[in-house]
């Protein structure tokens, strides 16, 4: 693998124009001047203790050396810090949304489920680097664009959508987005070159493959196919058979080429859903207590991804205030994640006063949420409960608990629609993740795209008060559980233990 190809001027094997790479390098360097590229710094890591990650998934976060403090309870064990270059995986992530955390924390579990070391490796997180600021200012752009878009049908309409659903999709975009993720790579240099790395947004796999790793996977969320989210150098590998021939193929990456060359077929693979352990072990538990709740006519329980950029937050309001009066009546147990967000929770109830009066705040509390979530999957719950709290992990991976104890989950189909509870796909924020749904509700495991809120709470009505449409979900998942299609994360494990073996 060789890692100063120009991975900018050749694309599998498909020249890009000059001028598209000429963009690229004036980027970088306009990055690179702006935020000190730190090309000569040496960096090394110290694996840290994280209260909610390490208990839950035997993950260590990876700090700078300089920067690691509360490395291990017992600050003599040095050898705690440190990686465990044999039995250990890195898994390279970023936070936008919650989205690359969640399938991150997906490939951690299956690796401690694997008997092995997962060591967390966020780039936003390492203080005063390039990739940690570059990243930071990229992404709050992102979000400030998801919240415009769901405020102004124009901006939506003329710009977010033809940029999710298009542009993302172009080779250009690739090619310069290459050059920038150049400025990313000094972090991953500071890493054991020949350890399994796995990343779950393209800019730590594109980061890692300039360092010169040997044994990347590239783990791609969407199914729409997009060359935003290759990495050449890496394994690619994909959640769903039409992914797969869409990114084989780079189908329509160059509208100025009708076919392009191929991802050789040994850089990508179809592998299923990425889903925790933790969840993809229990999925028939779980499917049984939902069938026997709708047996013995129990209120629904309604799970409410909010959001952490906030973008649908007058969509939630509109929905909140036609499904509160359910939640009042006894008809539905009512979950609703605000993640880290507490503006979020803040400005829902001054938009809707009732759910200030109905619900019961588990806020910043992680231990004790953590418990009633728990025992709310085999056992007796009922109400309103809001969640919020103000560590990103015990925020994210609250859902997976919940997931487990609900009925149903309502959110925009994203990275949540390959996860196996009965979903109701409100409207998506950008192009791209319509195909979540679609993927979803062919499977069988979701409902269509409802982008208005009467046809959402029409269709949550349905599934409240009929069972016809709830009981064919969760047939479909484990269905779909029996043939393996929620075994990506553990597929993914297993692909790249195989290539450290060869």
């Amino acid at each position: 693998m060789n890692h100063v190809k120009d991975r900018s001027a050749s694309i599998f094997g498909n020249v890009i124009p000059s001028s598209v790479v000429r963009a690229g390098e004036k980027k970088k360097a306009s990055y690179a001047k702006k935020f000190a590229h730190d090309k000569n710094a040496r960096y090394s890591f110290l694996a840290a203790e994280n209260a909610v990650l390490t208990s839950t998934l035997g993950v260590r976060v990876l700090q700078l050396n300089e920067h690691a403090q509360n490395v291990c309870e017992d600050k003599n064990d040095v050898e705690n810090t440190k990686i465990d270059v044999e039995k250990g995986v890195i898994v390279g992530n970023i936070r936008m949304g919650f989205g690359h955390y969640r399938i991150a924390m997906a490939i951690a579990s299956a690796a401690k489920a694997a008997g092995l070391k997962p060591y967390w490796f966020d780039l936003v997180s390492f203080p005063n680097t390039t990739a940690s600021k570059v990243i930071s200012h990229l992404n709050g752009l992102y979000s400030l664009g998801s919240r415009l878009s769901q405020r102004s049908s124009l901006f939506n309409k003329f710009y977010w959508e033809p940029l999710n659903y298009e542009g993302f999709k172009k080779l250009s975009f690739n090619a310069q987005d290459q050059k920038v993720s150049e400025l990313f790579a000094t972090v991953c240099k500071g890493l054991p070159q020949n350890m399994p790395f796995f990343g779950t947004h393209v800019w730590p796999a594109q980061a890692a493959v300039h360092a010169g790793m040997k044994n990347v996977v590239n783990i791609v969320p969407d199914n729409w196919p997009m060359a935003l989210h290759l990495a050449e150098g890496s394994l690619h590998l994909v959640q769903s058979q039409s992914a797969y021939m869409g990114y084989r193929m780079l189908r329509e990456m160059d509208k100025s080429r009708f076919t392009l060359k191929p991802i050789p077929a040994s850089e990508i693979a179809y592998v299923g859903h990425f889903v925790d352990h933790e969840i993809v072990s229990n999925i028939s538990a779980d499917c049984e207590r939902r069938l026997e709740r709708l047996r013995l006519g129990k209120a629904r329980r309604v799970l409410l991804s909010v959001g952490g950029a906030g973008a649908q937050q007058d969509y939630f309001v509109s929905m909140l205030k036609k499904i509160l009066p359910l939640a009042e009546s006894g008809k539905i147990v009512l979950f609703l994640n605000f993640g880290d967000h507490r503006k979020m929770w803040d400005e829902m109830i001054a938009a809707v006063p009732s759910l200030k009066r109905l619900a019961t705040c588990h806020f910043d509390r992680w231990s004790a949420t953590s418990d009633f979530a728990t025992n709310a999957i085999d056992g007796e719950v009922s109400g309103v409960h809001a969640f919020c709290d103000s560590d990103i992990f015990a925020a994210v991976y609250l859902s997976n608990i919940l997931m487990r104890a609900s009925d149903l989950l309502v959110t925009k189909p994203s990275e949540l629609s390959y996860y196996p509870v009965p979903k109701l796909f409100i409207k998506r924020v950008g192009g791209h993740e319509m195909w979540g749904a679609i993927r979803g509700a062919e499977l069988g495991d979701g409902t269509i795209q409802c982008e208005n809120v009467d046809f959402a709470v029409q269709a949550l009505e349905l599934l409240v008060n009929e069972s016809d449409l709830l009981c064919l979900q969760i047939q479909s998942i484990l269905n779909l559980n029996s043939i393996g299609a929620y075994n990506g994360a553990y597929e993914a494990v297993r692909r790249a233990m195989e290539r450290k073996n060869e």
